[in-house]
């Protein structure tokens, strides 16, 4: 933490110059995938029809602040509409992650998404879907575009090993490894870092309250500490896109507490939302929607 403390947030654009998503065609409970998120509703909560209607809000949102392109889903990966865990780009080269689950190992397979990559935007490709180590990209690993910083939660969809690849195939400065609190899948619904100057952080989603300390000492100011309410609301599960604005779903941003939202405007964030409550039934948000292209 000495180092993350140090770095200078040289390393590269704080944040994406485009998205991309996944259409939530055949949404549905998939059950291999709720083995270990216990966020993901019972499968009669699951509405499709709405969760389409609201997937395609978010994209119609998104591109008022930057390039969002959207590719189709497939009934076959009912997980699909949370393509972050799967693909993600740094400058020049994109990564293809090693999924826990067979239903969602799948996705790694999608020969248009890698040729968008490899052939339209011509990226270098690290493939680390063949290896066995799970890695589970930006769902596992938080990421400090500005400083270089990657902060690691380990889990059944993160080992050491699969952080260790991950930091080399991104190029980062340092990474942090700590063990996510029991229950947690992903680091992404405990942590989020916002344009490299502040950090959402829900403390009960760690094992380690040092680990949130020292996080906290990073951004000073700039840390907002989340309730239990406003965790399991999903305001973890946040993204800046943009210098100035912060991107949650609606019931994450119904639960901000008032501290919380002066502390993300004393930041320098307005909170922007959309109404993502058909989606969250999958056991993700906002974040967890979103692909960033950089």
């Amino acid at each position: 933490m000495a180092v993350a403390r140090e770095a200078a947030p040289d390393f590269g654009p704080a944040t994406a110059r485009a998205a991309f998503l996944v259409a939530p065609d055949g949404f549905a409970r998939a059950e291999q995938s709720a083995d270990d998120n216990r966020y993901m509703a019972a499968a009669e909560a699951f509405d499709a029809g709405r969760a389409q209607d609201q997937h395609r809000a978010l994209h119609r949102a998104l591109s008022t602040v930057l390039p969002t392109v959207c590719f189709a889903g497939d009934p076959d990966t009912p997980d699909a509409l949370f393509p972050n865990n799967v693909y993600a780009t740094a400058p020049g080269r994109y990564l293809v992650g090693r999924m826990r689950h067979p239903v969602r190992q799948r996705e790694a397979g999608r020969a248009d998404i890698r040729a968008f990559f490899r052939d339209v935007l011509g990226y270098a490709e690290h493939d680390l879907s063949r290896q066995p180590h799970p890695c589970e990209l930006t769902g596992a690993l938080v990421i400090d575009r500005a400083r270089g910083l990657g902060y690691c939660g380990l889990s059944e969809r993160c080992d050491e090993t699969g952080a260790r690849l991950m930091h080399e195939a991104l190029g980062l400065r340092a990474t942090l490894l700590f063990d996510l609190a029991p229950g947690e899948y992903h680091t992404n619904v405990v942590l989020a870092v916002l344009a490299g100057r502040a950090a959402l952080v829900c403390p009960n989603g760690f094992a380690d309250a040092a680990v949130v300390a020292a996080i906290a000492q990073v951004y000073g100011a700039g840390t907002v500490m989340l309730s239990p309410p406003e965790h399991a609301a999903f305001a973890g599960n946040a993204i800046a896109l943009s210098a100035d604005r912060v991107w949650m779903s609606a019931a994450a941003a119904a639960a901000l507490t008032p501290a919380s939202r002066v502390a993300l405007s004393d930041a320098g964030f307005a909170v922007a939302e959309v109404a993502l409550d058909a989606i969250e039934a999958g056991g993700g948000s906002l974040r967890c929607c979103v692909g960033e292209i950089y």
